[in-house]
């Protein structure tokens, strides 16, 4: 090895002029589909090859055949760290530093260091070891994933705590899938290839089911493809290719706003069906002043059916709606269009073609599907501008269209030229006011067309024609007549202020419909918000339709230092997008808007503003929600206390009391007590004491019930053998009690342990509040698919009013006294019933007295 050290060391003082290293990662669906041993493979073809290459750390779980894949392979020592009273073996970052090889071997990347190291996660180890100019291969499970961590519970029920940032994983140059079927891969975990053999079955019946690792499967292949797309994406834009190429049917289906959107988008989900890997992607094209003429709960209800659909909605802008969707379809490599038929009569279709027609002679190599619908050829919809199904062009949102204005710069310049021919070559000479009067007119058209600018250009050219072609001396500049001159200057005023007024008008009315527009996309977006559950996903969607952005997220940091905490976002949003963003907004001092897309005018950051104060009125009041939140739990515990405190104060001490007391009288040396008299303070002893380890079993599972720690155990039981034991535990007092079944009860589902304490506690307070010797009954019942038991006193009973407050902890009814319990009795024995999936309610006794009603399943009857 001395050749790689000496080689290493001459690398050493050229470390600073180094490229970054490259990055290789083997990415699996689970443990033990081969990645470790892909890894060693891979270093040992490049050690054949004559490269550098170490083992920085490699983890072989006790795996044999990985241990022996080792062989050959130069291997940095670890480093060892002492944390609580454990060694822990982790890479030794400085050695390999030191070493300085070509290539490092280093194993699982999403690896948390154990405190005391260098770095937190070992994939920062890595990015060391990158920025040193060293490349790394290392492996990695796709469960390990930041964005997956979530998919992944909910699939195996295992929470990963162990994640790596996406970020990191897509930065690497290469990642090579490491698949294996799940019928393999459970064949290896039971040849015990892969964990020891006492934990084989229970991998096999939980983590590695069959489900599992297919479903586990399809989330590595699926986001593989995404780099794989991704990367094939940089390529074409790289080598500036538009034309697509239809690795997959990408299916773009062109929306307007209007009803027939719903039946283009349901015709484009089953084209993108008919072929695995279909994509359909719903497009939306915005005016490029950021606002939306169509009815945005349309648009609301295209991008929720988009949803349902599996697709996924975009919203896109420009003031050619053809080309925004063809610019569209070409960038996301789509193979075919779906657009609505024109809304054009045929008449009106031969001078103006619609949207569709245009996309089709523009499409190239992209197939176009003109589907037709309800609304077809029956006349453009009445809206504020036309969209997709009408072909009708934008407006530009300043009053007058880009057609208007070339149309009176056409008029300006080739009419008045042909104006100027006509009345030059007219065979009759007529006055001047003839001329003046035809050059007026089409001066004022061009006002009225274009506004200010073309009817200017109009009027002063049109008077230096008069002066060059009708005045006298004529085609000269010279006016001989000075009435001539003054019908110029007159003339030329006119035109002017002609051309002003409808400047002005046109303006006006700009402004007006900006106004009506940002009132009511405001109005709507109010309307939206106080009928959404979750405003802030709303209020983005809205902000996204209403300036045609791609995405949108309110986003916070404590500082400027710290990094940005996504709240909330719609559309394709990355955090790191926000420092790019075309639009961000404060919401406060430490919140911002972010709008990602187009840029919009100066003009309508009102409108953003306004976004931002709905977001701010919305966080303040989520803010206030949990504070007040908060305050109430803290009132109740509060009271909780107080009421724990008060009932401890006493309750507890009058059974402590009374033991202390007759212990003590025990214990009198002058006192000679009879046998009698010792029994009898026995007795007292071991009846404050059962008092007392009654109230605090009570204590116990209430903290219990109110922290969640209750686990019942449920099984198949017979009423008689959990409710004897129970009556048997209260002695003498037991004998009061009368039980009354039906023959043939069946059993029911439950917990003995825990339905043994909710029978004691009722029973208990049925008994205490049962006057004199009076017996209190249990009866059991089946009613449907359940069983009632019913504890039936003949006490005072409760006022209907006041049947669930006795429920409530801490709570005392009636004529009880201190040093009966702290009320926590049938509070405790609710809980434990709601627990095992029962009721515990209370009603009146018929001729006086209360009815404990305990309500469970039955078991299910196998046929």
């Amino acid at each position: 090895m001395g050749a790689p050290r000496l080689a290493a060391q001459q690398r050493t003082g050229q470390n600073q002029s180094m490229a970054r290293g490259l990055l290789r990662i083997y990415l699996g669906a689970a443990p033990g589909v081969g990645k470790t041993v892909a890894m060693l493979g891979e270093a040992h073809r490049r050690v054949g090859r004559g490269t550098d290459v170490v083992v920085g750390l490699c983890e072989t779980h006790g795996r044999s055949y990985t241990a022996s894949q080792m062989e050959g392979l130069e291997e940095i020592p670890t480093r060892e760290i002492e944390y609580r009273g454990t060694s822990f073996h982790e890479l030794d970052l400085d050695a390999v530093m030191a070493r300085m090889p070509q290539v490092a071997l280093i194993d699982e990347l999403a690896h948390t260091n154990v405190p005391g190291s260098r770095n937190t996660k070992r994939w920062e180890d890595i990015n060391e070891l990158l920025e040193a100019g060293i490349d790394v291969i290392s492996t990695v499970n796709i469960q390990h994933l930041e964005s997956l961590n979530d998919v992944v519970e909910s699939i195996t029920g295992v929470k990963q705590r162990e994640t790596v940032p996406d970020d990191v994983v897509r930065a690497a140059d290469q990642i090579e899938l490491v698949d294996m079927t799940p019928e393999a891969l459970r064949r290896r975990m039971a040849h015990g290839n892969i964990y020891a053999s006492d934990k084989v079955d229970a991998a096999l019946s939980n983590y590695f089911r069959p489900g599992n690792l297919s479903a586990l499967r399809e989330l590595a292949l699926l986001w593989l493809a995404d780099r794989v797309d991704e990367a094939l994406e940089r390529y074409r834009h790289d080598q500036g290719i538009s034309a697509p190429w239809p690795t997959r049917e990408r299916i773009v289906v062109a929306l307007n706003g209007q009803p027939e959107g719903e039946t283009l988008l349901r015709r484009g989900a089953q084209i993108a069906s008919r072929g695995a890997g279909g994509e359909l992607l719903a497009t939306y094209v915005a005016q490029s002043d950021g606002l939306v003429g169509a009815d945005l709960t349309s648009i609301a209800a295209q991008r929720k059916l988009t949803d349902e659909l599996g697709g996924t909605f975009h919203s896109v802008s420009g003031d050619d709606v053809a080309q925004a969707i063809l610019d569209f379809a070409q960038g996301v490599n789509a193979t075919q269009i779906v657009l609505g038929v024109s809304r054009h009569g045929r008449l009106q279709s031969l001078w103006s073609p619609g949207v569709g027609e245009t996309v089709v002679a523009g499409s190239g190599d992209i197939d176009v599907h003109l589907v037709s619908h309800d609304y077809a050829r029956k006349g453009p919809v009445k809206a504020s501008r036309a969209r997709f199904g009408s072909g009708i062009a934008f407006d530009t949102g300043t009053g007058l269209s880009m057609q208007r204005l070339a149309v009176a710069w056409v008029m300006a310049t080739v009419g008045l030229g042909l104006s100027t021919w006509l009345l030059v070559a007219a065979p009759q000479r007529y006055d001047m006011s003839l001329d003046v009067l035809a050059l007026l007119a089409l001066t004022v058209a061009c006002a009225l067309i274009g506004g200010l600018w073309p009817a200017l250009f109009c009027a002063v050219t049109s008077s230096l024609v008069l002066n060059f072609f009708f005045t006298v001396p004529l085609h000269s500049f010279s006016i001989s007549n000075p009435d001539d001159a003054a019908v110029l200057v007159v003339f030329v005023l006119v035109a002017a202020s002609v051309a002003s007024v409808v400047h002005l008008s046109a303006r006006s009315a700009a402004q007006a419909q900006a106004a009506e527009r940002e009132s009511h996309v405001l109005a709507r977006l109010a309307h939206s918000l106080l009928g959404a559950a979750d405003q802030l996903p709303a209020l983005l969607d809205q902000a996204r339709d209403t300036f045609g952005m791609q995405a949108a997220a309110i986003v916070r940091r404590d500082s400027i230092r710290d990094p940005w905490d996504v709240l909330a976002s719609t559309g394709p949003f990355d955090v790191s997008q926000v420092r790019d963003a075309s639009v961000r907004t404060p919401v406060d001092d430490l919140t911002e808007l972010v709008l990602c897309g187009p840029v919009i005018e100066a003009d309508q950051e009102r409108l953003v503003s306004a976004f931002a104060s709905h977001a701010s009125a919305i966080l303040n009041r989520e803010d206030l929600i949990r504070q007040a939140r908060a305050a109430s739990s803290l009132a109740k515990d509060s009271r909780t206390r107080t009421a724990l405190l008060a009932g401890v104060s006493h309750d507890l001490r009058t059974p402590l009391a009374s033991i202390k007391a007759a212990v003590s009288s025990l214990r009198q040396d002058d006192i000679t007590w009879s046998s009698a008299d010792e029994a009898e303070l026995l007795e007292s002893i071991e009846a404050s004491a059962d008092r007392l380890n009654a109230m605090v079993g009570n204590l116990l599972d209430m903290s219990r019930l109110q922290t969640g720690s209750v686990t019942a155990h449920i099984q198949d039981l017979h009423l008689l053998d959990v409710l004897n034991p129970a009556i048997s535990a209260f002695g003498d007092q037991g004998l009061r009690i009368r039980t009354w079944f039906p023959d043939g009860l069946p059993l029911f589902r439950a917990d003995a342990g825990l339905l043994d304490r909710v029978l004691a506690n009722v029973l208990e307070n049925a008994l205490r509040h049962s006057p004199g010797r009076q017996e209190v009954v249990v009866n059991g019942s089946a009613i449907g698919n359940r069983l009632q038991i019913r504890i039936v006193d003949r006490g005072t009973g409760v006022p209907d009013k006041a049947k669930e407050e006795i429920f409530a902890p801490f709570r005392r009814f009636g004529n009880s006294t201190r040093g009966d319990g702290v009320g926590l009795g049938l509070a405790v024995a609710r809980g434990l019933t709601e627990a095992m999936d029962g009721t515990l309610s209370a009603e009146d006794t018929p001729g006086g007295g209360l009815t404990i009603v305990v309500d469970l399943p039955l078991a299910k009857v196998e046929n």
